[in-house]
């Protein structure tokens, strides 16, 4: 019972060694040829369990169930060696003589000894089971050894010798082959002498061992490598568009929104307001008085000066609210939030501190502010152009009491 002992330990290894790929398979997509690495595994598993059941069979000497069930095991030995091949074909992915000769030699093999096996029913050409229910080898069964035998060699030294001549990523899949191969010859020619001894099974052992060591372990670690190595461009082409968007979207030179920014929250705003799911909001305009007169007397680099000058006093006054910078010295508010709550403070305090004596004069600043009104307001727009007017008419006031005062200081 030792034989069917060391088909039960196979099977256990295949199963506690491999259960990522036969029982999570969404943690396996990522491997080379799984589909055919799966189906050569379950193979495996089948012709371990044709062992075992052979062990039991012969220490019963049950001439009929026992004949019957080596032509099942001969049939799980050869598709091993079929689907091995179409593996080995789609793990090293080479499109050259090799691969296509050990795809017909597969096939072949297959086809020649699947008829040798049926035909062993009826002339003992593979094997026979005597009267006492021992199990005999014969001249087929040396044939069928010793073509696996070669067929595992060749492979071995094709890809020992594209090993040596490589030091790309595929080299650890040459060398997970030529391992397999030279492990499953060993232990099929001392099979040749040791029929009744379960060294194809060994060999499956050491051999699907390696495959997982190689095939599975270091294709999973180079997996999380290159997901590492995705993960970290990802994260550099985000940061990437992410400061192309910050300068598509902000001014250049007082690193306010810009116009293209404030249209989008203009965009924003109107399919809210559609819905009738606009939150309250306030606009506020501004405009700078004589901007053109400083870029005539001073140059336009002073002008460009007095526009962040002014926009460094808007958002230290309108803390909780984007600013945007829509024209030259145009600059729009959208206040909502504390700022919203606030805004009549707010404003009241803005225009006091542009009027105030102790104020820069050289920096006089228009604002006006309207209020949404989900009542009256159909679009975002209509808001603006109410806030548009209000600040020119205190534009206007304001230059109106500038003058006045520069005529009661000359009257002076």
């Amino acid at each position: 019972m030792y034989y069917s002992a060391i088909g039960l330990l196979a099977i256990a290894i295949l199963l506690i060694e491999n259960h990522d790929i036969f029982f999570d398979r969404s943690d396996s997509q990522h491997i080379p040829a799984i589909g055919l690495y799966r189906k050569l595994l379950y193979c495996i598993l089948l012709y371990y369990t044709t062992d075992v059941l052979w062990g039991v069979l012969d220490s019963l000497h049950l001439i009929f169930p026992l004949f019957l069930e080596t032509m099942i095991h001969f049939i799980a030995m050869i598709s091993g060696v079929l689907l091995w091949t179409q593996y080995v074909v789609a793990y090293l992915a080479e499109e050259n003589a090799f691969s296509r000769f050990l795809s017909y030699a597969g096939r072949i093999f297959f086809a020649v000894f699947l008829a040798i096996d049926i035909f062993n029913c009826f002339t003992p050409v593979l094997f026979w089971i005597d009267e006492s229910g021992a199990y005999h080898a014969n001249t087929a069964r040396y044939a069928l050894l010793l073509f696996q035998i070669a067929l595992f060699l060749l492979a071995s030294i094709h890809t020992f010798y594209a090993m040596s001549r490589t030091e790309s990523a595929t080299k650890k899949r040459y060398r997970t082959i030529c391992l397999f191969g030279l492990t499953m010859a060993v232990m099929l020619s001392i099979q040749l002498y040791y029929p009744l001894l379960p060294l194809y099974s060994i060999g499956y052992m050491l051999g699907t061992s390696l495959l997982h060591a190689f095939v599975v372990a270091d294709e999973k670690d180079e997996y999380k490598y290159e997901l590492a190595a995705s993960l970290l461009r990802e994260k550099r082409q985000h940061e990437q568009l992410r400061s192309a968007w910050q300068l598509a979207y902000t001014d250049s030179l007082t690193g306010l929104k810009n116009k293209l920014a404030y249209i989008e929250a203009e965009e924003q705003k109107d399919r809210l307001i559609a819905k009738r799911e606009a939150p309250q909001f306030s606009i506020a305009v501004f405009d700078l008085n004589d901007l053109k007169s400083v870029n005539d007397r001073m140059g336009h680099e002073m002008g460009d000066q007095y526009i962040v000058r002014a926009s460094r006093i808007i958002c230290t006054h309108f803390k909780f609210s984007p600013v945007f910078r829509t024209g030259g010295d145009e600059f729009v508010v959208l206040l909502e939030g504390t700022d919203y709550q606030n805004r009549v403070d707010l404003k009241e305090r803005f225009d006091r501190m542009i009027t105030s004596p102790d104020y820069d004069q050289d920096m006089i600043i228009a604002m006006g502010m309207a209020d949404f009104n989900p009542e009256q307001d159909s679009a975002f727009n209509q808001v603006f152009e109410r806030a548009d007017r209000k600040m020119y008419l205190r534009k206007w006031e304001l230059k109106n009491n500038r003058r006045s005062s520069s005529q009661t200081a000359a009257q002076e």
